[in-house]
């Protein structure tokens, strides 16, 4: 462990530690880990947001580098933190975003419809947050279960009337709750696989808790899209896993169970809606998609090693051009601040070496992350409603993701001539 110095607070750079290991094989199929996706540097964790006062304490820097396997094609991170590290008290909460709301209210209604769920159903979801999902459910008296291992964030489910088991799910946990009578009919696990370390474990974990006749669906973002879009900043340490829908069917596969349906999803920079069931259950036969959808990665080279090789250049390329953007503006005096405080800017913000000197400030709606700084870069989290009062001639939207609902929201900017720009694929200009 090396400690340096530097923005007003001690760095420690975590090579090896009780919270930091690395797991020298594919955490899918255990082949070999020899071929880099993308190295980011040392990265602080990404959902940690200090205080002022912490300041003068050692901040811990971990490697954020991701390799490909060469036999199965799952892109993993070469060393990981461990999820208790990560998830025990956690900053994100789900309900401080308008257009996942409105996400999760279409799918729950979506889901009552197609799976005829009624009272006698149970509906089970793994990470389950502050209950943003199953209180869709509850209101239509549907049994509801949430499994999150964070205690801050469970408690809020439960003031919504969501029961919350506080555990990691695996297998010793679906073991339980099976023996319990809780099996569900339906299993959500939505942005969930990524945060994985043992993806084995957890696989086995949903074969068992689901019903016989029951179905999961899982939500995670779309490979694809990532190396297509350059979307390198969705990688950060509570991101283990990332995946090709050839590779989760794979992973799936192996534990018995099998893919039926998938949808492509807008969200998070373009996501995977997988549906999946006992393989032995004959009444859920593969959709047309299923089959459109393998041969069109297939055609994007997803399993072609190459393909995976050469993303380190576009994350370079993306970085190149966001400086550049900066660096031009602030020469001409212009104000830039961000927008967001997710964990997606705190990677492309760490990665490019973008600090207070390019980022007076950002703005976030959560209280959780207001009155904070970003990890690593320190910039300061403030209230929306402070926005008006700098007047900024660029706002930079950090989660990119949510651009429409942003400017939306910010519209108010046009007033004094501000611009948005978003990073990915590269820096451009949005007209407010």
């Amino acid at each position: 462990m090396r400690t340096s110095s530097g923005d007003s607070t001690a760095v420690q750079e975590a090579s090896a530690s009780p919270e930091h290991r690395s797991p020298g094989a594919c955490r899918a199929c255990g082949g070999a880990l020899r071929h880099v996706f993308a190295d980011l540097g040392m990265q602080p964790l990404a959902n940690t947001y200090p205080c002022a006062s912490d300041l003068g304490r050692a901040e811990l820097f971990y490697p954020l580098r991701a390799m490909v396997c060469e036999c199965c094609y799952l892109v993993q991170l070469a060393e990981c933190v461990s999820p208790e590290h990560i998830f025990s008290d956690y900053a994100y909460f789900s309900s401080y975003s308008d257009s996942w709301l409105e996400h999760a209210r279409r799918y729950a209604a979506m889901a009552v419809d197609r799976f005829a769920l009624d009272p006698q159903s149970r509906v089970v979801e793994i990470g389950s947050n502050d209950g943003y999902l199953l209180q869709h459910f509850h209101e239509q008296d549907i049994p509801v279960l949430g499994i999150d291992p964070a205690a801050n964030v469970a408690a809020a489910a439960a003031a919504k009337g969501v029961p919350t088991v506080v555990k990691f799910f695996g297998e010793a946990t679906a073991r339980e709750l099976a023996a319990d009578g809780r099996r569900a009919d339906l299993l959500i696990g939505n942005n969930v696989l990524a945060h994985v370390p043992d993806l084995n474990d957890f696989v086995t974990g949903i074969g068992i808790l689901l019903k016989p006749r029951g179905v999961v669906t899982l939500e995670f973002p779309h490979l694809l899209r990532l190396i297509e879009e350059h979307e390198f900043d969705t990688i950060y340490h509570e991101h283990f896993s990332y995946f090709s829908f050839a590779t989760a069917r794979r992973v799936f596969a192996a534990h018995g169970l099998r893919v039926f349906d998938v949808e492509e999803l807008p969200t998070h920079g373009g996501s995977l809606r997988i549906y999946a069931c006992h393989a032995d259950d004959e009444a859920r036969p593969a959709g047309p998609l299923v089959t459109e959808l393998l041969a069109r990665e297939a055609a994007f080279g997803l399993g072609d090693l190459d393909t995976y090789l050469s993303f380190g250049e576009r994350v370079k390329h993306t970085k190149r051009r966001l400086l550049e953007f900066l660096i031009d503006v602030k020469e001409q005096g212009k104000v830039v601040v961000g927008y967001g405080a997710p964990a997606k800017g705190n990677t492309l913000l760490n990665y490019c070496g973008i600090r207070g000197d390019f980022l007076e400030a950002t703005f976030d709606r959560s209280p959780h992350k207001q009155g904070r700084l970003l990890p690593g870069t320190h910039i300061p989290i403030y209230h929306p409603d402070r926005l008006a009062a700098m007047k900024p001639d660029y706002v930079l939207i950090l989660p990119w993701n949510l651009r429409e609902e942003i400017i939306a929201q910010l519209g108010h900017i046009r007033a004094w001539g501000g611009r948005f720009v978003t990073p990915v694929p590269e820096a451009r200009v949005i007209a407010a």
